[in-house]
């Protein structure tokens, strides 16, 4: 590739101004010095509450960076029992040691009599914050939330261990779906019903796990004070710019606006197919019956031409991910073992974050390694704000940065694509894709709502609520007739339930923000991409709004909104027929 420069000055951590050099978390004992530290220090002026500001970050970021580095080994490798023993150690031992200093941190700033003298605009997201973290820390709960993290692993463990035989080879699910593409009925089906039947096996350990799950986020919740964990997250995770019933009417308007775009999509999928049925098995294949795309074949081709795409469309972003690949930040390829799913883990002292995914050869790996790589620009063009913090945008605008890179790279396909047949196919994929994606994140979101506001339910309840929001939302045209005892637990290969609770409906904003995005960038694009990188940069200095408004873009999901951006993307996929 000529733009890709042959030499690129690696970044290194900038120094430490507090902790010495050399110094590694090991053990508590090595750490509880400095906690100590940094609550007994005297203030005695705003230029020392500002130091004393910068070293709590400080340390913020070593203990963060550690532990990134403990569960990404764990996930690279399930199997290895030493690397899971290490990301337990930090779970139980440092956290729950660590949590009532932040507390005491916490307290200790906003109690300051110099707090009052700190810039209001550089610390008002920083102290809003802190001061919501005051609201819900509560002592009784440190041992529950090292038990929840504990068994949120066990999610991980449980679906990286599932694997299908078929035509006599082992494989992993993620290898095993690709096989979902191909034009052959008989081969679609065979996979399907494997990849079911398997996760059927530990449908009663997954919804046990779950149950245990929720019974221990309602008791945070209520020893927080709050009525249910529904209303704790919401706190916790900082949503101060929409309320649970912002989301319900978000709900209806995707019923509403997008729900019958997809159903007519299947529709023509279905006639293009020549079935008399359409099949959860028929939802993936090309309805013009061409083979699967095959945008690449290994891990390292599909990084090469990842890379090529991003120095196309401008040279900083293709410099972040040669980056990450001459320090070995990437791990792409599927293989047994593996923790299921895709990732980008900031490194908060190096700045430069790491990329995790299980690639196979599909035209999913290649989305999920630019929406990935969305998030690692954010991490890059926020490295270097001052404050830890600060590097840890929410997620409606972390998913702006990832979602947005997805269709900003989309006329750069034929990099993958060198044939026309394909790339139209492609690029049609995956906008019905983004379709696709808010009645998926409604279904998700709105069971959360039901699952966490009846905490008391039975496991039969779950179910029958599950496929009651499942049919709302999704797949109105297929027959399922045969395999009804499947959609019950359909559920259960969303990871976010087990192990990020409420953080999905982020999705469906995003994605709003990301179409809004790619349609100014149509338009204009140099300032398009321009607005794009100002309002990453920002990082979590300005509010959401702030932040979409920088970007050149609204941060709302009202109906109306909705239908626009929908219209527009219906009009691309007519550009394509």
């Amino acid at each position: 590739m000529e733009n890709t420069p042959k030499t690129l000055a690696l970044p290194k951590a900038k120094p430490r101004a507090y902790l010495p050099a050399d110094f590694e978390v090991k053990d508590w004992a090595s750490l509880e010095p400095i906690f100590e530290e940094l609550k007994n220090r005297p203030i005695n002026s705003q230029k020392e509450l500002e130091k004393w500001i910068s070293d709590r970050s400080e340390l913020e970021s070593v203990l963060s960076e550690n532990l990134a580095w403990r569960y990404i080994r764990m996930t690279c490798d399930t199997q290895d029992e030493a690397l899971t023993e290490a990301f337990q150690f930090f779970v139980t031992e440092i956290e729950p040691k660590a949590s009532p200093y932040d507390d005491a941190f916490n307290r200790k700033l906003v109690e300051s009599p110099y707090v009052e003298g700190l810039d209001s605009e550089r610390f008002f997201i920083y102290l809003r914050g802190v001061k919501r973290a005051i609201e819900l820390f509560r002592e009784e709960n440190i041992p529950l939330q090292t038990e929840i993290s504990t068994k949120q692993q066990q999610y991980g463990a449980i679906a990286g261990a599932m694997m299908v035989t078929l035509d006599g080879e082992e494989m992993t699910l993620q290898r095993a779906a690709d096989r979902l593409k191909k034009t052959d009925r008989a081969v679609r089906e065979e996979a399907y019903r494997a990849i079911q039947e398997r996760r059927l096996q530990d449908k009663e350990k997954l919804d046990e796990l779950f149950t245990e799950l929720i019974q221990l986020r309602h008791q945070v919740a209520k020893n927080a004070g709050f009525d249910n964990f529904r209303d704790y997250m919401f706190a916790a995770l900082g949503r101060f710019d929409y309320r649970p019933e912002d989301t319900f009417a978000f709900h209806q308007a995707i019923r509403e606006k997008v729900v019958p775009v997809i159903s007519q999509i299947d529709r023509e999928h279905k006639e293009l197919l020549g079935v008399d049925t359409l099949r959860p098995w028929d939802l993936e294949v090309d309805p013009s019956q061409l083979p699967p795309l095959e945008p690449f074949q290994t891990g390292e081709e599909l990084l090469e031409k990842t890379i090529e795409c991003f120095y196309r469309l401008d040279s900083f972003l293709g410099d972040c991910l040669v980056t990450m690949r001459e320090m070995g930040h990437l791990d792409l390829e599927s293989r047994k073992g593996k923790a299921p799913g895709g990732y980008n883990y900031p490194l908060d002292e190096i700045g430069v974050p790491f990329i995790f995914m299980n690639a196979t050869s599909s035209l999913r790996d290649v989305v999920t390694l630019l929406h990935e790589g969305g998030h690692a620009v954010h991490s890059f063009l926020t490295r270097d704000l001052p404050l830890n913090s600060s590097k840890h945008p929410p997620s409606e605008v972390a998913e702006l940065a990832s979602m947005s890179m997805e269709l900003l790279t989309l006329d750069h396909w034929d990099i993958f694509f060198s044939n026309q047949e394909d790339l139209v196919r492609a690029k049609r994929q995956h906008l019905e894709g983004v379709l696709e994606t808010f009645p998926w994140v409604a279904t998700i979101d709105k069971f959360q709502h039901w699952v966490y506001e009846n905490p008391e339910h039975t496991v039969e309840e779950r179910h029958q609520n599950w496929v009651r929001i499942f049919e709302e939302f999704n797949l109105h045209e297929v027959d399922w007739s045969g395999l009804e005892h499947l959609k019950p637990y359909i559920w259960q290969k969303q990871l976010h339930l087990y192990e990020v609770p409420f953080y999905y409906i982020e999705y469906a904003m995003a994605q709003l923000g990301a179409v809004a995005v790619w349609k100014r960038f149509k338009e204009e694009p140099a300032s398009a991409l321009e607005g794009y990188k100002n309002a990453l940069s920002l990082g979590y200095t300005a509010t959401i709004g702030e932040i979409y408004a920088a970007a050149g873009i609204r941060f709302d999901f009202s109906s109306e909104y909705i239908q626009s951006l929908v219209d527009f993307i219906k009009d691309e996929l007519e550009k394509l027929k």
